[in-house]
């Protein structure tokens, strides 16, 4: 009775088992949504639209992915390559905190 008691937990459990492919799309949706609900001033908007550039390359370059759908993907990748080159270099906004410590002068 115990192993089924576990084996229920285990299917309500959120971690969810995708191929590759289906993972990289997810993820990839996700960072859509992100950045379509995200403000324009939002620090984070440049690496949302570099990591998107990314996952569609790599979505692209699948094994485990159409030719049509590898066109779409390549014009998406293209549609998304502006936004991606229009935002800020990461780190570049960011200024020194009085909370971060300086480097040491000599490691041990």
């Amino acid at each position: 009775m115990h192993d089924t008691a576990c084996e229920a937990c285990a299917m309500d459990d959120e971690a969810h088992t995708l191929p590759s492919v289906e993972a990289l799309t997810a993820g990839t949706l996700a960072l859509m949504t992100g950045y379509a609900q995200s403000a324009t001033e939002c620090p984070h908007r440049g690496l949302l639209a570099r990591k998107l550039l990314s996952n569609l390359f790599f979505l692209s370059e699948h094994p485990h992915v159409s030719p049509p759908m590898r066109a779409m993907l390549v014009n998406l990748r293209a549609r998304w390559q502006p936004a991606a080159e229009a935002a800020p270099a990461a780190g570049s906004e960011r200024q020194p905190s009085p909370l971060w410590h300086a480097a040491p002068e000599h490691v041990q």
